[in-house]
């Protein structure tokens, strides 16, 4: 058993080899908390959620870190707006993306570090790279010297005679325009912290670089994020981390956007579409179908078609978990293992899309099974689809999604009063008014429910959208 990941820096799949036997040690870019966060925000955790799990279903003692950004210059420029303080609007926005996370059915990490509470750190990196001859000070600010770092672009395979290097405000003093801020001078009315350059803020870059040191070490295993932080923020990680002394990320994962229209979802774009919005029209578990099952390195287009689709896909897997349930009497669990073929995937890439074939074909045979009233393979199938499922965070009978703190309750209601109204039906057909169980068919049905007729009576579903 090898897992194989894509590695940016290589440009090719690579076997994992860990640092550690049996430990792996993941660094994610997590939320920078101006704003609350859309789909696109979320389904870089998403996919490192899944990285996260297969890790540890093949053994391995998972160290998962997810930093969070509370402090840059969008978030100062929305609290002078809104005339708030500025860690305000950063801690709420972290909690609407930790609220996001959860309900979307992430682990949490094993830790998360703010990038305002590592400023001790990220001194201590600022002066150790001013010692070795890798950055200077000039008004108040403290740049990277790109030139002093030969393996600067690397990563992204650019040109450094044709960088265009983005630049904030204030940032003067600069001997190339290309160098990088990792300390911003003070602003009149901004928060600063101080340095013995000055008071002044952390640059987006340097925050990283100072935590995974502190978290993960000199050198750690993966590194992820989105695509569009592969240049500037990682190619600049990079340049710290590694001019500081430290060897760093071996592999570098980056997931792909979910773009509208073509191009990325962005809140700047006004094309993005919150969380908080799309699970009042979705369920949870089906936004996780729709944003966790693609590969993680393939574009998603947001539309309401492909979210019609992942809700009628899920509610496939949903009906026969339910049906097999109702047949054996009793929760069936999941098997110890997953099958051949979902490891194979898996272990190829993060093969997500390819795992799920495995788990509708496994669905297919169990249903199969079902009809031929072959009790002991349908829930042989539903063990090995309860596996499966709970490796992608989508089993709809694990406690997230059943409704540990009320939802089975709810279920047992709506139970309830559907089978008070299919008595109803029933008695109508027995008295052979087909006229009446047909309107009350159709009326459930106008509900949400699908109701199947079977050889132990009618039984009800929630149907797709």
């Amino acid at each position: 058993m090898t897992i194989r990941l894509y590695d940016t820096s290589a440009r090719q799949i690579r076997d994992f080899a860990p640092l550690r036997p049996g430990c792996v040690s993941i660094y994610l870019c997590g939320a920078t908390v101006q704003a609350a966060p859309h789909i696109g925000h979320i389904r870089s955790g998403l996919n490192f959620d899944i990285m996260r799990r297969w890790f540890a279903y093949r053994g391995y003692e998972v160290t998962f870190v997810r930093n969070v950004t509370d402090i840059d210059d969008k978030i100062i420029a929305k609290a002078a707006d809104q005339g708030r303080p500025w860690w305000s609007i950063g801690y709420e926005n972290e909690r609407a993306f930790n609220d996001g996370y959860r309900v979307l059915g992430c682990l949490p990490p094993t830790y998360e570090p703010r990038a305002t509470g590592h400023v001790t750190e990220m001194v201590e990196m600022m002066r150790g790279l001013i010692e070795r001859g890798h950055a200077y000070e000039a008004d108040g600010n403290v740049y990277f010297d790109v030139r002093s770092f030969p393996g600067y672009l690397e990563l992204s395979r650019q040109d450094l005679d044709d960088l265009r290097q983005p630049s904030g405000e204030g940032e003067t003093g600069k001997r190339d325009p290309r160098d990088f801020a990792l300390w911003k001078a003070a602003k009149p009315g901004e928060p600063s912290w101080e340095t013995p350059w000055g008071r002044g803020r952390p640059g987006w870059h340097l925050e990283c670089s100072a935590m995974a040191h502190k978290y993960l070490g000199e050198a750690f295993d993966i590194h992820g994020g989105g695509l569009d932080l592969i240049f500037p923020h990682h190619e600049n990680e990079i340049a710290q981390a590694k001019a500081y002394g430290d060897t760093f990320a071996r592999y570098w994962a980056h997931n792909a956007w979910v773009t509208m229209s073509g191009e990325k979802m962005s809140k700047s774009l006004g094309n993005s579409v919150l969380v908080s919005e799309m699970v009042k029209q979705w369920r949870p578990v089906v936004l996780r179908y729709y944003l966790g099952t693609p590969h993680y390195r393939s574009m998603i287009e947001y539309s309401e078609e492909a979210l019609r689709e992942a809700d009628a896909a899920y509610a496939r897997i949903e009906g026969f978990v339910q049906r097999v349930v109702e047949k054996a009497g009793r929760v069936v669990d999941p098997a110890a293992e997953v099958p051949p073929a979902f490891a194979e995937a898996m272990d190829d890439d993060m093969g997500v899309p390819q795992a799920l074939a495995v788990i509708h074909n496994t669905v297919r045979q169990g249903n199969s099974a079902l009809a031929a009233d072959d009790k002991d393979t349908a829930v042989a199938r539903l063990s090995e689809v309860r596996a499966m499922l709970g490796v992608l965070g989508l089993d709809p009978l694990d406690p997230h999604w059943a409704g540990e703190s009320g939802g089975q309750d709810l279920h047992g209601v709506v139970d309830s009063l559907v089978r008070m109204v299919l008595d109803q039906r029933e008695a109508a057909r027995a008295r052979k008014d087909w006229a009446t169980a047909d309107a009350i068919r159709d009326q459930l049905g106008q509900s949400g429910l699908v109701i199947e007729d079977g050889p132990d009576g009618p039984r009800w579903t929630l149907g797709a959208r």
